[in-house]
């Protein structure tokens, strides 16, 4: 078998009414417990000073204070940082006055012009007995000074009906910047739909671990899940089933954007993604006008691929595609629209080549930047069309032109590969990852010729063939995205796999008071 062609699930996983989560794994009787980590934040920071010998104790004496010209983001972080520590001894959030001082026991939430080198998403955290002091240049590098407060508190945090809750930060300074700006993680809701709840709760579990992309896969053979005013068959009846029959579902217009806002109030941004002119059945069924012979494609609830392709060299196609882009990017503040691109195996290279084209004017005509998948990279591409490498392909040839990559390499990022041979769900077609396996790879050695700097990020996509709800996609996410999260942030010095191993062991009883259904992998020492 081809190690990168996707094959159809056995059908005895598709018929799974759910997940089945391992038995957490205990060590062997007699065992020497692991040793505490120096502490629990994941992404590993590029700079920690921590001496956990004293401490700020979170008690009724402690204020959340943002500065006098603090914006509504900065509030809206702080109102976000008082709830989480379910503050009894003040009302609200404090606005300081101006020249006026943060009061003893605060935590002082403050953006700083002049801390320029930690760019849009960096941040410093300085913890004394006395006070705590989050700084960053910009909203972002805030909020995720509050994540990694939020990690360096016990996992009781995240419960405030916790029995004796007692809150406690060990003193020190972290500065922290991140590695890559590209930090993703990709939610197929096309085989499988998962409706608005469930993404949103996949979006706050992104944001614990620094993660800024949500790339949400819309539409592929099974289903179309966003609703296109100008074509509404598509989500009519392209969005009726999926995978194994189901009554699949869409998000109307209002929802998504709603999801966006979401989104974006966590500093995740969504990438939407149509798959063209492959993985196309959906709209195939929809719309007969969309296919060469004028027939209407019957609904297909398999797991095949490169069977369907629009018809593209009809005036009608490249009149669909045009306004699928413009709703989209109308919904659609981010700057990316990903077009997919892989997989066609129903057209000649030159068709394929020449329709890509099209397609990225098009995304360009409506002020976007097209992504596609490592295939597209052979079309004559532009230095701003970003190329998603999963499988060996002409990336090379991107990064050559100027052109940026974002990585997503099968064999180590595929969130839906089975752990090893017992995991239930999931294929095994491109590799089987533990999570060690998910942690211990170079973003910079990962093709040859490529340098650092024609990497944008990386991204840890999720397919849902086997997934049916929310607690499925969460297995098999949890914790290698923690693993990926560290990859796409943490320097390469401040990376190691014993050490990430003893952090993620700390964690498990976070994802517990989270409700997470996570898989306790047998190589991490979790914390009971």
């Amino acid at each position: 078998m081809a190690p990168y062609v996707r094959r159809r699930a056995p059908r005895a996983l598709l018929l799974l009414p759910t997940a089945i989560a391992l038995s957490a794994c205990r060590p062997p009787a007699g065992a020497r417990a692991p040793r505490a980590p120096a502490h629990a934040v994941i992404p590993a920071p590029a700079g920690v000073r921590l001496d956990p010998s004293a401490s700020f104790d979170v008690d009724s004496r402690t204020a959340v204070v943002i500065d006098a010209q603090a914006g509504a983001e900065e509030e809206e972080i702080a109102r976000d940082l008082h709830a989480l520590l379910a503050l009894t001894g003040s009302r609200a959030v404090r606005r300081l006055a101006a020249g006026e001082a943060p009061p003893p026991h605060a935590v002082h939430l403050r953006l700083d012009p002049q801390r320029t080198p930690l760019g849009a998403e960096g941040y410093e955290l300085t913890v004394t007995p006395e006070r705590v002091t989050l700084a960053a240049h910009a909203p972002a590098g805030l909020f995720y000074a509050v994540q990694t407060m939020r990690q360096l508190l016990p996992p009781s945090v995240e419960h405030r009906a916790a029995i004796r809750r007692r809150l406690r930060l060990p003193t020190g300074q972290i500065v922290d910047t991140p590695r890559f700006p590209w930090r993703g993680a990709m939610l197929d809701v096309a085989r499988h739909f998962f409706g608005p709840a469930d993404v949103k709760r996949y979006v706050d579990l992104l944001a614990l671990y620094k993660l800024n992309r949500l790339h949400l896969h819309l539409a592929d053979d099974q289903g179309w899940r966003l609703e296109i005013r100008s074509w509404p068959n598509l989500t009519a009846h392209g969005g009726s089933t999926q995978v194994g029959g189901g009554a699949g579902g869409y998000y109307t217009q209002a929802e998504y954007a709603d999801l966006v806002a979401y989104a974006r109030s966590r500093h995740v941004t969504v990438v939407p993604e149509i798959e063209m002119p492959g993985h196309t059945n959906a709209a195939l069924a929809s719309y007969p006008t969309l296919t060469c012979d004028g027939v209407a494609r019957p609904l297909y609830t398999g797991t095949e691929v490169g069977f369907s392709t629009l018809c593209v060299e009809r005036d009608t196609v490249l009149g669909f595609v045009e306004d699928v882009v413009r709703e989209i990017a109308e919904l659609t503040p981010g700057e990316y629209v990903h077009v997919g691109g892989d997989e066609v195996e129903k057209l000649t290279h030159e068709q394929y080549l020449r329709f890509v084209e099209r397609v990225q004017g098009i995304v360009r005509q409506h002020g976007k930047q097209m992504i596609g998948w490592g295939e597209i990279a052979a079309a004559n591409l532009l230095p701003s069309t970003v190329v998603q490498h999963w499988k060996p392909d002409s990336a090379r040839l991107h990064a050559a032109r100027g052109g940026r990559l974002i990585l997503s390499p099968a064999t180590r990022t595929y969130l839906d590969m089975k752990y090893d041979s017992t995991t239930v769900l999931g294929l095994t077609w491109a590799a089987v990852i533990e999570v060690r396996d998910a942690y211990a790879w170079e973003p910079a050695a990962l093709i040859p010729g490529v340098p650092e700097r024609a990497i944008l990020g990386v991204e840890a996509p999720l397919w849902s063939e086997t997934l049916v709800r929310r607690s499925d996609f969460e297995f098999m996410a949890f914790p290698r995205l923690a693993a990926i999260a560290e990859v796409g942030w943490s320097p390469p010095a401040a990376r190691d796999w014993q050490g990430f191993s003893a952090r993620l062991g700390a964690h498990g009883p976070r994802l517990s008071a989270l409700g997470v259904n996570f898989y306790r992998s047998p190589q991490v020492p979790w914390a009971r």
